[in-house]
């Protein structure tokens, strides 16, 4: 009789955590190098008020300046603030005391995708060049799992993704750059003829392309888990063309918002899906021009931020105070979500709990 109990009350157990876990699917995306300053106060007055870096003030002052901080940042990002503030969360306002940092020592973009992603700050990557990742990633573990198996995609402007995903060992299927668009959709042509014919003023695809590329093989195919990785806000810090690298986060945010919107409209992912929006590096300050810069030599760049909304998250917006949150704390989150525990090889931290459960 004992037995049966038991039974019963682990059935039980299992049915009210099943009940209790929404999220089937998975979209994640990654501004390249976007400054937690601007996420959550907008535009920088200092920055664009400097000639060097902002040639269209009158313009960008128009748009996106007010002297509220709030409707700043809601201004520049509509989205985030418009929508994720206030049925999502909000992480990395470092003068709210929440704080989201990287884990590892260099600040720049393949130690910070591979933190992401493996959930490792492995010392060991540390540089940008083309290397095969050898740390397995959180997305080839999901891809690995029966329900998800060649459910899971990702797309990117930069060429490097397919190499801090391993495409080779993982399996997935990564587009990035100017790979061919032909996975079968009615306009996968005509979006691989405007790759090839749009003008690159960084020599890479458009983010524009990038986006509306995932966004037609969701339509398409139907993936459980979409990677979209952008890269105009970092080329354009880089260049220190700040009224370009609004203008990108601002197109961004909207693709964003476009893609949320989508999956909200389609029976396989309406109210069963959950996004997460973060960086792969912050940036230095406005002085000494570090805002242009990241690295190991710029201590700022170690701040990033996360936004999360979806079925399991609790709508508790902008995030004061808190625990020191991680990078590398995102692959295991990712993991959770889907109701997996993402335990590779390599040492990972414990998931983020708040954005889950």
């Amino acid at each position: 009789m004992k037995k049966i109990h038991l039974l019963l009350l682990c059935a039980c157990l299992s049915i009210t955590s099943f009940a209790q876990h929404k999220t089937e699917n998975i979209i994640i995306v990654t501004l390249d190098g976007m400054r937690w300053q601007e996420i959550f106060g907008g535009v920088d007055s200092a920055i664009m008020n400097n000639p060097e870096y902002t040639h269209e003030r009158d313009e960008i002052k128009k748009r996106l300046w007010t002297d509220d901080a709030a409707e700043r940042r809601a201004r520049l990002l509509p989205f985030l603030w418009g929508t994720v503030a206030g049925k999502g969360q909000l992480y990395g306002n470092r003068n709210k005391g929440s704080l989201v940092d990287v884990a590892n020592p260099y600040k720049f973009s393949y130690p910070g995708y591979n933190e992401i992603f493996t959930g490792f700050p492995d010392p060991a990557v540390n540089s940008n060049d083309k290397i095969k990742n050898k740390n397995e990633n959180v997305l080839e573990f999901i891809n690995k799992q029966n329900a998800y198996k060649g459910k899971v995609a990702a797309f990117s402007t930069w060429d490097v993704p397919p190499y801090f995903l391993n495409k080779w060992r993982s399996g997935l299927y990564v587009n990035s750059d100017q790979d061919s668009i032909d996975f079968g959709s009615p306009t996968a042509k005509l979006l691989d003829d405007m790759q090839k014919l749009a003008m690159k003023p960084n020599g890479e695809r458009l983010d524009l392309i990038t986006y509306t590329t995932a966004r037609e093989y969701l339509k398409e195919k139907k993936p459980k888990v979409l990677y979209i990785s952008f890269d105009e806000t970092d080329e354009y810090a880089h260049q220190g063309k700040y009224d370009y690298y609004l203008g990108a986060a601002h197109a961004e945010d909207g693709m964003i918002g476009d893609i949320w919107n989508l999956v909200q409209s389609l029976p396989e992912y309406k109210d069963k899906t959950t996004l997460i929006v973060t960086c792969d590096h912050g940036r230095g300050d406005k002085i000494k021009r570090q805002w242009r810069d990241h690295g190991e030599k710029v201590e700022d760049a170690a701040g990033i931020w996360i936004a999360a909304i979806g079925p399991d998250t609790k709508p508790l917006g902008e995030i004061s105070g808190g625990e020191q949150l991680y990078q590398r704390q995102i692959a295991t989150t990712l993991a959770a979500l889907l109701g997996f525990d993402f335990k590779p090889a390599h040492e990972v931290m414990k998931p983020i709990e708040s954005i889950y459960k």
